[in-house]
């Protein structure tokens, strides 16, 4: 009988050494004797994401959506510029043009660096045949050839098309796209090309 109790007393007294030692082993964060992180092996891939701009998140539609504005900006800009090339231009439409040039040219940077980080092709060259309020070689020839109130008159019919194509392609990103910096660009291009356009709207008025 002693011997049998001896037998018993040792099994629970076994069994902490084996937890002690399986405890040791698994411990987090330990090494594996190679020097490797064992917590670190879970199969936990690491995150790709960028932390400037969460490139792994975008869809088709950011692609989209910052393929076809960096030349929608950037014509916006040509005519921003054609306008304040000219003499005797009112105030408020010098203002006007200068805050549309602050604000997309940035923008533009910003539309590029996206394209660059998520792989996707650059913008196109050129704006022809682009649709979305975008004017014909024509329509820039005609607001470079224009004076006085013609041209400011010419430029601000111009740019109310521009801007509410700027604002459909915008509202198609707030809709359809995954990245959240994007999305937050197109719904500020729409808050601030709306207000814009409304503006435009008053001063065509006034004329």
């Amino acid at each position: 009988m002693k011997h049998t109790f001896l037998a018993r007393a040792r099994v629970p007294a076994l069994a902490l050494v084996v937890a002690v030692s399986l405890a040791a082993c698994t411990g987090g964060g330990s090494d594996d004797g190679s020097g490797h992180d064992m917590a670190g092996m879970s199969g936990a891939s690491p995150s790709t994401e960028d932390p400037s701009g969460s490139a792994s998140e975008a869809g088709a539609a950011d692609v989209m959506f910052a393929q076809m504005m960096v030349p929608h900006h950037e014509q916006a800009i040509e005519m921003a510029d054609a306008l304040l090339a000219k003499d005797g231009t009112s105030p408020e439409l010098v203002d006007l043009a200068e805050r549309i040039k602050a604000a997309q040219g940035p923008e533009i940077e910003t539309l590029t660096g996206w394209l660059e980080a998520w792989n996707a092709e650059p913008a196109a060259d050129g704006h022809a045949g682009m649709g979305d309020g975008m004017m014909t070689a024509d329509d820039m020839q005609a607001l470079d050839d224009a004076q006085g109130a013609d041209a400011e008159r010419l430029f601000l019919e111009q740019m109310v098309v521009h801007h509410e194509g700027a604002v459909e392609m915008a509202q198609a990103e707030v809709s359809d796209g995954e990245d959240a910096d994007a999305v937050a660009m197109a719904q500020a291009i729409v808050d601030t090309q709306t207000d814009e356009i409304q503006q435009m709207k008053e001063l065509l008025a006034s004329r």
